[in-house]
């Protein structure tokens, strides 16, 4: 797999601890959980355009 997938693999990854993390200290819909949530979104979408299967 190339860098620049395996760089938004990261970024994908650290975002879905993040969001896990906020989830766990606060509520699920505490506002800064969302914003994690969208990131998290936008960063999968970004992913399944590149038509690169996720494992």
């Amino acid at each position: 797999m190339s860098s620049p997938y395996r760089g938004l693999l990261e970024e994908i990854e650290i975002q879905r601890n993040d969001m896990v993390r906020l989830a766990s200290e606060t509520s699920l819909s505490n506002h800064k959980v969302i914003e994690a949530s969208k990131r998290l979104d936008y960063l999968l979408n970004r992913y399944h355009l590149l038509d690169v299967p996720i494992k």
